[in-house]
């Protein structure tokens, strides 16, 4: 990891301007302003929404990321030469890895990152297939992921933000309250019912293991179990909800006879099959609508999850959410990784990396994102 660090960070600093050249450096500056209208439309985007503005367009250019193959142990998933049945072939197999992202303008930078992670360190690439939600520029995203990654095996399916703006009710950072965040809660709705399982994922993190191992969570007996995440129980849980919350014997009494601890949604391994049975997304809305008569929580789409599920979760090991890289939801200020070994890292927070490295202002921990970037930029200094 230290020697990924200081490469990458050493390839960055190669590419700064050399000082003792004036005339080159003038060059390049009066090309970059006479570009910047159009080279900085990705760094505005980003930035904004980390302003709390969003965005409806983009002008990303994306590069073509490499195809990954099979290792020899993948099991075959068999389909048809009529390729219009392929889709359905791979998303009803035993044997495909479904893994589930929202996707939308002003994170598509993130997000294609992070399915290049995924795919690059799979044994079995070719299995996994990509459920993305998406609630508008349904054209545009498909280009972008089909352009950059024509073999994938994906599938977009629309959600309708109605279902949710009446039930938001305003948190501490106006982009959480997106209702696209919300569309995680409405995964079993979206997905088609021979899906058994998925992994979802946020769409500012990275992998750098097998997300084989992370899909392959063994899920409790217990049919009240639905979900996998890593939990942290040394963090404040009584935190996440107000004193109105807690002061109120009815509501307070949600978490007597479970050990309930905060965990983060942006990596969770889910139960669909359970998930409908005990139809949760119902569930969800019921609190979500109570929040809307008394403030019960500051946080955006986390705490209804808490209080379905907290305590009734299966835990993960905490090297599959090295969370927390974007800093607080205030200030986004540079965090170290937590102790132990590191399979996901998830900017989760303010701070994003593609913001930060685009306005020259990393953290250190970003030069680990920056190898999966798969932004074309307009012109490069390598030559």
């Amino acid at each position: 990891m230290k020697t990924l660090l200081t490469s990458t960070t050493n390839t960055l600093n190669m590419k700064s301007i050399p000082k003792s050249k004036p005339p080159l450096f003038l060059f390049f500056l009066i090309l970059h302003l006479f570009l910047l209208p159009t080279s900085s439309s990705t760094t505005n985007n980003a930035s904004n929404s980390n302003s709390n503005t969003t965005s409806s367009s983009t002008t990303h250019s994306f590069k073509e990321a490499p195809k990954f193959y099979n290792s020899p142990k993948c099991s075959t998933i068999t389909i048809d030469t009529d390729n219009n049945n392929n889709n359905n072939k791979y998303i009803c197999s035993e044997e495909t890895i479904h893994v589930a992202m929202t996707l939308d303008t002003t994170y598509i930078r993130g997000s294609m990152a992070a399915v290049l992670s995924v795919l690059q360190h799979s044994s079995c690439p070719e299995n996994i297939f990509f459920h993305f939600i998406y609630s508008s520029n349904n054209t545009l995203l498909h280009t972008t992921i089909s352009k950059s990654f024509p073999y994938l095996k994906f599938q977009l399916y629309n959600f309708d933000n109605s279902i949710v703006s009446g039930l938001i009710s305003t948190s501490i950072r106006s982009a959480l309250d997106c209702p696209l965040n919300y569309a995680r809660s409405y995964l079993a709705n979206l997905i088609p019912l021979c899906v058994k399982r998925v992994v979802y994922l946020d769409s500012d993190l990275i992998l750098v293991d097998d997300i084989a191992k992370l899909a392959a969570t063994e899920l409790s007996q217990n049919e009240n179990t639905v979900l996998a995440a890593p939990q942290y129980c040394n963090a404040n849980f009584t935190s996440y909800f107000t004193p109105t919350f807690w002061s109120n014997p009815s509501l307070s009494l949600t978490f007597s006879n479970r050990k309930a601890c905060y965990f983060n949604t942006g990596v969770m391994v889910i139960d669909l099959l359970r998930w409908r049975a005990g139809d949760y997304t119902t569930k969800i809305e019921e609190w979500m609508e109570l929040q809307k008569r008394m403030r019960i929580y500051e946080l955006g789409s986390l705490p209804p999850f808490l209080l379905v599920f907290a305590g009734n979760i299966v835990s993960v090991d905490h090297r599959w959410n090295q969370h927390g890289l974007g800093g607080d939801n205030f200030r986004g200020l540079c965090r170290d990784l937590h102790p132990g070994p590191v399979s996901l890292l998830h900017w989760s927070g303010k701070g994003k990396p593609w913001v930060r490295l685009d306005a020259n202002r990393p953290c250190p921990l970003d030069a680990l994102w920056a190898p999966y970037d798969l932004l074309q930029t307009p012109f490069s200094f390598d030559s």
